[in-house]
């Protein structure tokens, strides 16, 4: 059996698409029969409020490497 550290070598080699496919149906599995509707529902309005402030300019959005370097001051 092959480690766990094996198979993300091998995963983060993979073309950006594929491994966000990939990050999308595991972080989805680990979902499975934890939310409710009313979970999923209120997900969906916070995302949608989310893109609205995006949308209308109310936030500041930080580029991912900003955020990656904050992270690894902590």
């Amino acid at each position: 059996m092959r480690s766990a550290d094996e198979i993300l070598e091998d995963a983060l080699a993979l073309p950006v698409e594929i491994r966000a496919r990939i990050a999308g149906s595991l972080i989805e599995s680990l979902d499975e029969g934890a939310l409710d509707e009313q979970a999923d529902e209120l997900w969906s309005a916070e995302i949608a409020r989310r893109i609205a402030d995006i949308d209308a300019g109310r936030v500041q959005l930080v580029p991912w490497s900003d955020v990656r370097r904050r992270l690894e001051l902590l």
